[in-house]
């Protein structure tokens, strides 16, 4: 039978992702860099429609080339027909898409599916504001060499009116939280492939791990990361507290966001974390992803066994 998994990303307090990690089992642990691919993956899809200056190239980058999807506006199949379509939209309507909760399947065939529920919200649709909770089914699948998966299928269906009481812009935080999904990705993924973290570093790296650890300033150091702390236990899970940001100037914010951790050593024995992160990223839309350039970490719950 598939497995299930279920998270909502933006929960109100650390608090609040206590009970979800007593609840985990091994399996939730060894599928969660599942998990934070695909919520890379459907953030990604939002950025296109919520900044002008994210690429089609960008878009098409996360669906697959026989891709179909079917929403309010209809039915496009392949990349062509998906690209003259969400060209029709006009330019000038601001679009905002806060997620309200995921869950994630992997299935026996090595696919994975998801279901999610947004708030959608436009200024230009009409003479006012528009909002409405929209639902998602989807299906996505690695391709040969791929790191993340792309999209295959999706249906987007209306599920009712949603009140909100101005347009808030999505997008930074859309961006920034795919940016966190995925690096956790690359921590939990089992192949501890440091390569793909080279598109999301910044050129000039100040990364600390603990308060009296070395400093990272380059790829290689992130590389000897991956390759001793991070792959000394088989799998690890994070649950992704509350995500908050401040400007720091054009395109530069600085994030912060608290982590849940489980882990499990190679003797099978469980352990646990609770650490709050301070990340300062730096943005071009018109790249895959935005880029880590300084890390700091505090740890608010040591690591431990789980007796």
């Amino acid at each position: 039978m598939p497995h299930t998994f279920k998270t909502i990303i933006f929960s109100t307090s650390l608090a609040a992702t206590t009970s979800v990690m007593a609840e985990v089992t091994d399996a939730d642990i060894q599928n969660s860099y599942h998990e934070k691919a695909v919520m890379t993956q459907l953030l990604r899809w939002y950025q296109y429609y919520e900044n002008a200056d994210v690429g089609i190239e960008n878009q098409l980058d996360i669906l697959a080339e026989d891709f179909s999807v079917t929403s309010p506006s209809g039915t496009a199949n392949g990349h062509a027909e998906y690209e003259a379509a969400v060209k029709q939209f006009p330019t000038s309507w601001q679009n905002a898409h806060d997620l309200q909760n995921m869950a994630v399947t992997v299935n026996d065939d090595g696919t994975l599916g998801l279901t999610a529920e947004i708030i959608y919200a436009n200024l230009g649709m009409t003479d006012s504001l528009v909002a409405q909770r929209m639902g998602y089914e989807a299906t996505l699948a690695y391709g040969d060499g791929d790191t993340l998966p792309k999209f295959t299928d999706m249906t987007i269906t209306p599920v009712g009116p949603a009140e909100v009481a101005a347009f808030e812009d999505t997008y930074v935080k859309n961006r920034l939280t795919a940016l966190v999904a995925h690096w956790i990705h690359l921590v939990e993924h089992p192949s501890r492939n440091s390569e793909p973290f080279k598109e999301i570093l910044a050129p000039e790296l100040d990364i600390k791990f603990s308060a009296d650890g070395d400093t990272i300033s380059s790829y290689e150091g992130i590389a000897a990361w991956v390759a001793g702390p991070v792959s000394s236990l088989p799998a690890t899970r994070h649950v992704i507290g509350p995500i908050s940001y401040t400007k720091l100037d054009a395109g530069r914010y600085e994030l912060t966001v608290g982590f849940d951790w489980q882990g499990i050593r190679p003797d099978e024995t469980r352990m646990t974390a609770k650490t709050a992160h301070t990340w300062i990223v730096t943005d071009d839309p018109s790249e895959r992803f935005a880029r880590v350039e300084r890390i700091r970490v505090e740890v608010l719950e040591p690591f431990a066994v789980v007796e």
